[in-house]
């Protein structure tokens, strides 16, 4: 209901709510990029609620704090380190992040694992581009991903209830599919820092949580790494996490989702709507009782 009363009072007007509502220090360039193919036709989620809506734990645990804080993260100079099982390992700052490949906007649907849905209109580009351009080893069979962390300016570890720095983590077919992006902007501009500046993972099929924001390393790996909720709650938080309204959360069920922005429930699509292009990744594993 405070979301949809935020909607309503931003008239319909994503410039307007951007004007009004998003931190100083959070707004964005404008960027270029051609339209995709793999964009969804629904609308997408206002700017507002995509920007004031948010869970970035480092900056607090209720849905508006990082609006209100995420102001402190500095995203330049900004380096992303690439290392592990690699031919090339790396260090890229954001010039160079640029370059990797074209920019698209890719309009995604984001499934929460709390049972809330948005539509966003991301910018960026395949992570396939990047891990090729380091080309992998015959011993890379995970990829893992690491956020920035800086005690300073971001909550304790004992005050959010999770480790950091934040850890996700992909197998590497998940992680080269052309479907899996690596997030530069939304709605034509550069990231705000409250949703993930300024580059982040973006796994459309996957429960939002493993979509790791404000990525400073990305190691190839050989055997599956632990991930944050994973290890915080390995019953409720798998390595996999895709959508899937067949396996419910110990706490809640998963058939049914509310859009931001809609009053009524709507049903919850296996892995996002996105099966007909990832299902196949999963063949032969069951995705209800053990690999969720």
């Amino acid at each position: 209901m405070y979301l949809n009363r935020r909607r309503f009072l931003a008239a319909g007007s994503v410039a307007l709510g951007a004007l009004r509502g998003m931190p100083a220090a959070a707004a964005g360039s404008k960027l270029t990029a051609t339209k995709s193919p793999f964009s969804t036709s629904e609308e997408p989620t206002p700017l507002e609620a995509i920007t004031h809506y948010n869970n970035f734990y480092e900056f607090g645990t209720d849905k508006e704090d990082p609006s209100k804080n995420a102001y402190k993260l500095r995203t330049s100079p900004w380096s992303v380190k690439v290392e592990g099982a690699v031919a090339k390992p790396t260090v890229l700052d954001l010039d160079a992040i640029f370059k990797i490949a074209p920019l698209e906007e890719r309009i995604y649907r984001h499934r929460c694992v709390e049972r809330w849905s948005m539509v966003i209109p991301w910018i960026g580009f395949p992570l396939n581009a990047l891990l090729k351009r380091v080309e992998p080893t015959s011993k890379a069979k995970y990829v893992a991903f690491e956020s920035i962390y800086d005690s300073k300016t971001m909550l304790s570890p004992q005050y959010a209830g999770i480790q950091f720095p934040y850890i996700e983590g992909l197998r590497m077919d998940e992680a080269m599919h052309p479907l899996t992006l690596l997030a530069v902007g939304l709605y034509g501009e550069s990231l705000p820092n409250q949703d993930g500046a300024p580059f982040r993972l973006v796994v459309p099929w996957k429960y939002g949580f493993k979509s790791i924001k404000s990525i400073v390393k990305i190691r190839l790996v050989e055997k599956e790494p632990s991930t944050t909720w994973n290890l915080s709650a390995s019953n409720e938080y798998g390595f996999y996490s895709n959508v899937n309204p067949e396996r419910d959360h110990p706490r809640w069920s998963q058939a049914k989702e509310r859009r931001i922005g809609e009053f009524r429930m709507r049903d919850t699509a296996k892995f996002n709507g996105y099966g007909d292009q990832v299902a196949s990744l999963y063949t032969g594993m069951d995705l209800v009782r053990k690999y969720f």
